[in-house]
């Protein structure tokens, strides 16, 4: 089978298709023929090896992992002998992660993984674009924000992967959503069902007082310090990547000293039922048109390097998706 290989850090263009074997599953696994994938911010900094302490995880000197891609929607080939609950032909989608592997034709996953059948009415392409986002999403405001009705929630990086389900799961819950982007992202974020949409070219966030009972940085562009006027006086600030200050200040959340607080999720990491459970949550949704795909471009496999330059250029909306196969280019487009 065919799978993108990267064997050295450094740029796109490190990224290679090769000729791999194809996985053996077991009794309790399936074998997916791999219709669509994305590239993400993730495969990106895997890519780069950057920052320089991730390669611990990463791999010191080369990536551990060569073949990269955590989300996967198609088709099944096989099933294993003790499996039940699907069947060859069934079409499916999910996450490997925190394993990656989906940048190929095929991949081997547990029938009891994190895998669920593609909602109805959804593409390939529509299936895989909605997994890493929400799956993001949902825990930081559910779990991490405890979002309820009625509080005013801000998401930064709204036309992103993340915030573009941030926008939308928040305005599930019953928040009053303001969404933070670029010009050219503001229809997006609006339609996506924002209250407000900030573009931070003309106008900066941090500006406000005491209005923001959740802060959400999707894209971990802005600090805890720089937003904490902002938020309201027991405000919740939360962001995607990792810093000392808010590590410090997670563990500070109870300080009597104000009740502004900071947090961070690593929902990377969550088990696998957790993972399943969201998943099963994000189908429903899909279902019922509560929440909608946002891909910024769908590109052929053979262009995959072009994709990870997309991401590079930090400029997308919504995912960017592979289509490994024809099938996998029946909807979406550039936003």
């Amino acid at each position: 089978m065919r799978a993108a290989i990267v064997e050295r850090y450094g740029a796109a263009d490190v990224v290679r298709i090769r000729e791999v074997d194809e996985p053996v599953i077991g009794a309790r696994e399936l074998l997916v023929r791999v219709e669509a994938t994305t590239v993400g911010a993730t495969d990106s900094a895997n890519r780069t090896g950057r920052p320089a302490f991730a390669r611990v995880f990463f791999g010191l000197r080369r990536p551990k992992h060569p073949v990269f891609g955590y989300d996967f929607a198609g088709v099944i080939e096989r099933t294993g002998s003790d499996v039940t609950r699907f069947a060859p032909g069934d079409a499916v989608y999910g996450t490997l992660a925190p394993s990656p592997g989906a940048h190929a034709e095929f991949v081997r996953v547990a029938a009891d993984g994190v895998v669920a059948r593609v909602p109805d009415g959804l593409s390939a392409a529509e299936a895989v674009a909605i997994v890493d986002g929400y799956l993001t999403a949902i825990p930081f405001l559910r779990d991490g924000a405890r979002v309820r009705a009625g509080q005013t929630v801000l998401v930064n990086g709204a036309s992103g992967t993340v915030g573009s389900a941030a926008v939308q799961y928040a305005k599930h819950l019953g928040a009053t959503v303001v969404g933070v982007c670029s010009t050219r992202h503001v229809e997006l974020v609006r339609s996506l069902g924002a209250d407000e949409v900030i573009d931070y070219t003309r106008e900066d966030f941090t500006d406000a007082k005491g209005r923001f009972d959740v802060i959400f940085d999707a894209v971990g562009k802005r600090s805890f310090r720089e937003s904490r006027a902002a938020m309201t006086p027991d405000g919740i600030y939360l962001s995607t990547v990792p810093s000392l200050a808010v590590m410090l200040r997670r563990r500070r959340a109870g300080s009597t000293d104000t009740g502004r607080r900071a947090g961070i999720l690593f929902t990377g990491l969550r088990s696998g039922p957790d993972k399943a459970a969201d998943l099963a949550l994000i189908s429903q949704l899909a279902e019922g048109s509560s929440i909608v795909p946002v891909i910024d471009r769908v590109l052929p496999f053979e262009e995959i390097v072009a994709a990870h330059r997309r991401v590079d250029g930090g400029h997308k909306a919504g995912s960017v998706v592979v289509a490994i196969d024809a099938a996998g280019v029946r909807a979406g487009g550039a936003s």
